[in-house]
């Protein structure tokens, strides 16, 4: 039984800080690519109510189980127009093309993109506040080659004439969602310009050199300030985490120090976010290699010209390796955990401030949703994945606003030793005088734990606890006083929610 008193052999006892304060977390996110454009405008009412409850509920069942994850963060995916194309878009799957606001006559119909725009509006209704709206490919009536992907080459598939016309249409639709009461926190104009997006890509995609990047960024500063809004640019969308200090890309590296480092021009632009974007794709193996490449992460942001913030916008597991595989859905623990085990180290060692996933909802045979669905337009079924729920551990209780917190250890664990055994961090929340931790059991065995706190703010006298298991989904479980050992289940992660008394 949970905080039963037990033997205090192989027991770990945390200690969480208050006095050790770290980055102020913005929130949690998924895209809306691309699934949504369906679900979102043909589904069942009703299935869409489900799913958007499941990805962006926060309230609890009768039995004071959480409804949803709560996502406070919903990236809307500003299609290129490859999805009127039909077939001569190059993009084989029509599941992957995407609607265009933008007409042939250079009008906007903003009657495009319903699904999306219905799950905007569902998000919002159930709080959420943060919008991204982030582009994979120009608009294909300003590309160079009338396509959504590139040619091969390194460079953008958007002639430098257009620059000004691409920056135009953003601050437009961006103008049109701040009217609808949704406006983007953000634009990312660029997604993962390090790659080259071919047609074989299957995607809507376009590289873009550092430089170029640059030039839109100010471009897109000025229409910003043209259409009065509120929204900064999101850049770069590193397809990579280790292309932001390093990389083998010339002209694409190092993008930290290219565009918040001293010779940088447009570090200093009012409606450029002074944050840095990445991905942590193709960094999540071996262990003690992902653990390095994040604390590189965190050393180049201390080191920018400027103060930024580094914000994680995009995974799914992609990885091939001894622990888990891509290929093939799994709605169970496994990926759950691995998961769980990059997201930590993304917040504990880069210092991210935002944490979000890539697909809310799937179609497809792989480990990239939250929720999977029939790949049918129309109607279909949908299921929720141990994945979905072990975020929820996360995004549900780690609201925007909160502090991460120092914790220490009593076994002394490394951050390389503790990736296959108990990780563990907190949260302070000072608007709601409440305290978070998250726990990951990565063993195949039962764990005894203790949590104390230190230096804290005001008095605890117990802990709820919400457990995903393979048994349980974010559900809530027996009371934990304050101070006693706990069973931290094998394969598990766990929730500690306590409230600050003052």
């Amino acid at each position: 039984e949970y905080g039963q008193e037990g033997v205090e052999q192989n027991s770990v006892t945390f200690t969480i800080d208050f006095n050790d304060r770290k980055q102020t977390i913005h929130g949690f996110g998924a895209s809306d690519a691309w699934s949504i454009q369906f679900v979102g405008r043909n589904w069942p009412l009703e299935k869409r109510e489900q799913i958007a409850d499941l990805l962006f509920s926060l309230e609890m069942d009768s039995e004071g189980n959480p409804k949803g994850i709560g996502l406070s963060i919903w990236r809307f995916n500003i299609g290129a127009g490859s999805a009127g194309q039909g077939g001569e878009s190059g993009i084989k799957d029509s599941w992957r093309r995407a609607e265009s606001f933008l007409t042939a006559d250079s009008t906007y119909d903003w009657d495009k993109q319903q699904g999306q725009q219905w799950f905007v509006k569902a998000a919002h209704r159930r709080g959420v506040d943060t919008f991204i709206g982030f582009v994979n490919s120009p608009p294909v009536l300003l590309t160079k080659n009338g396509k959504a992907y590139g040619d091969g080459s390194a460079e953008a598939n958007l002639p430098l004439a257009n620059y000004e016309k691409f920056a135009d249409y953003l601050a437009r639709i961006a103008h049109y969602f701040k009217e609808q009461g949704t406006p983007f926190t953000y634009i990312s104009p660029v997604n993962e310009p390090h790659w080259n997006w071919s047609r074989n890509n299957g995607q809507e995609g376009s590289p873009y050199q550092n430089a170029e990047i640059s030039v839109l960024a100010e471009i897109l500063d000025r229409k910003i300030r043209e259409y009065d809004l509120d929204s900064k640019v999101g850049i770069p969308e590193a397809a990579r985490i280790d292309f932001l200090y390093g990389g083998d890309l010339p002209g694409r590296n190092n993008q930290i120090e290219h565009f918040f480092g001293s010779d940088s021009h447009i570090k200093q632009l009012s409606a450029v976010a002074r944050k840095i974007a990445g991905h942590s794709y193709f960094t999540t193996w071996p262990v003690d290699e992902m653990i390095e490449q994040r604390r590189r992460v965190k050393e180049s942001v201390q080191n920018a010209a400027v103060p930024i913030e580094y914000w994680m916008t995009e995974y799914c597991i992609l990885a091939h390796n001894e622990e888990i595989r891509g290929g093939g859905r799994d709605l169970g623990m496994d990926p759950a955990l691995y998961v769980a085990r990059v997201l930590h180290y993304d917040m504990t060692i880069a210092g991210a401030v935002s944490w979000q996933w890539w697909l809310a909802v799937s179609p497809y045979d792989y480990k990239d949703g939250l929720i999977y669905i029939d790949k049918n337009t129309q109607n279909g079924k949908a299921d929720d994945s141990k994945l979905l729920w072990g975020l929820g551990n996360y995004s549900r209780f780690i609201r925007p606003g909160a502090v991460q917190l120092g914790v220490n250890r009593s076994d002394r664990a490394t951050p390389e030793e503790a990736a296959v055994q108990l990780m563990v961090s907190s949260y302070y929340h000072e608007e709601q005088k409440a305290a978070t931790v998250v726990l990951i059991n990565y063993e195949y065995n039962d764990r005894e734990v203790r949590a104390i706190f230190e230096n804290s703010p005001g008095s605890v006298s117990e802990f709820t606890p919400y457990l995903t298991s393979k048994e349980a989904d974010l559900e809530k479980q027996g009371s934990i006083k304050r101070g006693e050992l706990f069973i931290m289940p094998a394969r598990s992660i766990m929730t500690l929610q306590a409230d600050i008394e003052r």
